[in-house]
């Protein structure tokens, strides 16, 4: 609850919140996880709705592992879900659980069908502008994407006026306060957020912070504001108080609330 009061005091209107297959299972999922992720989910959907703050679902490990990482459940580093027909077809339901039980939800926002897919063996090389292309027309349908100045060499040695000007230049999507600038100041990291902060605004469906809490402090949204190194209101753009906040290199899709509605 207290996270929820600190998010709304903060101008947050959407929470993502990921969840792992099993859930469909709750409360006796089978082993290695444990009962409980539903109704966390229903108390994060109750307390939402007291302070006005909309969700997203994100289903964020599919049977087998849709990328082969530690927050996907995968045990072994292998990418199974891709190349099964059984772990695919065993994600529907989990989809369909979701819709059933939060559907009619005044909450919910959308859900987002999976997290950070990754092939686990390309065939050939592919244009991600097919994908985009085939889905112009739709409704009620975003991609998500996921942005960070870390994980690539090619930010290594960049400064940090070079990564601010980087996202001036060539962001847009979700983010997070880190990258890979050795000793930066506490005003270089409020210099780049403050440059994430202008650009995101400006997305159209607004934007998400990984993750709400961490114990690595760049990382972590909540420590990020009580130690000013994100400064919501400082923003050029004034559309920070309607934009999307975080629970929570890939594309996703998501469905928004009034397809479910639809669907059902």
């Amino acid at each position: 609850m207290e996270d929820f009061k600190f998010l709304y005091e903060h101008g947050i209107n959407t929470v993502r919140i990921p969840v792992g297959w099993w859930i469909a299972c709750d409360p006796d999922p089978p082993n290695p996880f444990i009962g409980g992720s539903l109704e966390a989910l229903d108390n994060a959907f109750s307390w939402a709705q007291e302070y006005d703050i909309k969700c997203i679902i994100d289903l964020h490990a599919a049977p087998g592992s849709q990328n082969g990482m530690e927050h996907s459940a995968s045990i072994d580093g292998f990418t199974d879900w891709p190349t099964s027909p059984d772990y695919i077809s065993k994600s529907l339901p989990v989809i369909e659980f979701l819709f059933s039980r939060y559907a009619t939800h005044s909450a919910l926002l959308g859900i987002e069908l999976l997290n950070e897919p990754s092939a686990a063996t390309r065939i050939g090389n592919a244009d991600p502008l097919e994908l985009y292309q085939a889905n112009i027309g739709s409704t009620n349908l975003v991609l998500d994407l996921h942005f960070y100045n870390l994980f690539d060499k090619s930010f290594v040695n960049m400064s940090a006026g070079d990564n601010v000007q980087y996202i001036y230049k060539s962001r847009e999507g979700e983010w997070v306060n880190e990258w890979n600038v050795a000793n930066g100041s506490q005003t270089d990291y409020e210099n780049f957020g403050k440059a994430q902060l202008d650009v995101y605004n400006a997305a159209s469906f607004g934007w998400c912070y990984w993750t709400l809490k961490n114990d690595m402090k760049h990382w972590d949204f909540e420590w990020n504001i009580r130690n000013n190194y994100l400064q919501l209101g400082n923003s050029t753009s004034k559309k920070s108080i309607s934009t999307l906040g975080l629970f929570g290199l890939a594309c996703t899709w998501f469905c928004l609330h009034d397809v479910f509605q639809i669907m059902i």
